[in-house]
């Protein structure tokens, strides 16, 4: 896929055109990401992004596979465990979209690195390290996103830059209606039709077309809507205009606005938070501490996070987040047991928490790279802690991790869960877009692989090219093939 509109494969991007539109989709096609880490996080975002269509993906991550990725990173196999992940990642990756060339960054971080990019996505770095890839990235003008999950507990923050510019908020088609009368006068009020609803919000902006009369209208300026109710709207001054006869349209016009986004460093002291749940309005300051406290635990200890379960190190986390807490401006009410559990799950990797933010973060993304609707500004902070059974207190032994692909899951859910997940049996009707994600998330996290565990999927329908764009585990190859039998 290309800048040119002829150049857009419109059999396979055909459902997301629907939703960027041409233009949009043009922008991706000149936009090259930057993907840091991938375990899980990373390379779920990164799999989303390449299937969306951008200019280019690059990666960066050279440890090594270790088993406990496997928790999470559908890209990696036991034999890759030592080998560097974003080289094992990489050609894998490409399969997906063959519009989108997937590199490897093999030298460092530097600003003039970062400059080359449109947006860069940190996922798994020292809390110091994201801060000076952040600077950088501000510097020269280059979206940045950081973003983690700990067991149930995760975190997406954004910015992109002091001047952002949304084309469209909203990606809604504009608004429209006919009119009954428009008084010539200083608020200029507008009626609508049968007194239709106009739909308008204070401060969006509108046009008009066949309006008798008042001619001046017809093809105006867009003019800023103050709401006066369901059915009417001002326009402000008229009393210039020709009187009012009768008859006309109006119709939104989609105004670009200007987004100013704080610095990661600054953000992280005077955070604004993006509420996912409001039912938890108290979380996300409390998480915010929390999560820096993580990072100070790490940086104290050689980068190694809290052991799963362990009450002495539990015990360090709250210590520094008190800390923290109160050194900071917007000091709040910490509460312990939130802060034990997040210090308990810091080493959980969990597939379907893996899947929330990566679709989350990708869409985020593609934001950066379009300026289509409107962007997390700041800290997005979610858990999902009612996942847990009622009085659940496992052992620390229980959580421990052995050497096996799904540490990450037992980190957070115990042994004894796992296995009865092992032992699962399932029938999924449906392997389209979300029932390849269920397959795939099922598959993570151990579903039906014991010896009594089953999974049974069904799906008549056969795959199509526009198919590609958005379950994984289907490939040109496949077009034709039955849903099921190929998921």
């Amino acid at each position: 896929m290309s800048g040119n509109t002829a150049d857009i494969d419109e059999g396979l991007y055909s459902r997301q055109l629907y939703v960027l539109g041409v233009e949009a989709m043009k922008k991706m096609s000149t936009s090259n990401v930057l993907i840091v880490g991938l375990k899980g996080l990373g390379c779920e975002i990164a799999k989303n992004v390449v299937l969306a269509g951008v200019k280019s993906v690059t990666l960066y991550d050279p440890s090594p596979v270790a088993i406990s990725d496997l928790s999470s990173q559908f890209f990696l196999h036991q034999e890759d465990v030592g080998k560097p992940r974003a080289k094992v990642s990489a050609p894998r990756l490409a399969e997906l979209n063959q519009y989108v060339p997937v590199s490897v960054l093999d030298q460092e971080l530097t600003p003039e690195v970062i400059a080359t990019f449109k947006c860069v996505v940190v996922t798994d770095l020292p809390q110091q390290q994201k801060l000076e890839i952040s600077e950088a990235a501000r510097q020269h003008n280059v979206c940045f996103i950081s973003t983690e999950t700990r067991g149930l507990f995760g975190y997406a923050f954004n910015d992109f830059g002091s001047e952002f510019l949304v084309i469209d908020p909203t990606g809604e088609e504009p608004l429209s209606g006919m009119v009954a009368s428009i008084d010539q006068g200083q608020e200029g009020i507008v009626t609508c039709l049968d007194e239709t609803r106009h739909g308008l919000e204070d401060g969006q902006f509108v046009t008009f077309s066949e309006v008798q009369g008042m001619t001046e209208l017809n093809e105006c300026e867009p003019r800023k809507v103050k709401v006066l109710g369901p059915y009417s709207f001002s326009i402000g001054d008229t009393t210039s205009l020709s009187a009012h006869k009768r008859g006309g349209l109006f119709k939104q016009v989609k105004m670009p606005v200007t987004q100013n986004f704080k610095s990661f460093k600054e953000a992280l002291e005077t955070p604004e938070f993006f509420f996912s749940d409001f039912a938890k309005f108290d979380r996300p300051a409390q998480l915010h501490v929390g999560f820096q406290a993580l990072h100070a635990f790490a940086a104290a200890n050689d980068g190694r996070m809290p052991r799963v379960g362990n009450d002495e190190d539990a015990n360090e986390v709250i210590r520094l987040a008190n800390e923290i807490n109160d050194a900071w401006s917007q000091k709040t009410e910490l509460d312990d047991k939130l802060l034990k559990q997040l210090a308990y799950q810091a080493t959980g990797d969990l597939s379907p928490m893996v899947a929330v933010f990566g679709g989350l973060v990708a869409q985020e993304v593609l934001k950066a790279c379009t300026g289509k609707f409107t962007p997390i500004n700041n800290f997005m902070y979610f858990d999902a802690l009612e996942c847990l059974p009622v009085d659940f207190e496992p052992s620390e032994a229980d959580l421990k991790p052995e050497g096996s692909r799904y540490d990450g899951q037992v980190a957070v859910f115990g042994r004894a869960f796992q296995e009865k997940l092992a032992n699962y049996r399932g029938f999924l009707v449906g392997s389209g877009a979300i029932g390849c994600e269920m397959l795939k998330n099922w598959a993570m996290m151990g579903i039906a692989s014991g010896e009594n565990g089953v999974i049974h999927v069904t799906d008549m329908d056969t795959i199509e090219k526009s198919n590609l764009n958005r379950q994984f585990l289907f490939r040109p190859a496949d077009v034709g093939q039955l849903k099921s039998e190929t998921a």
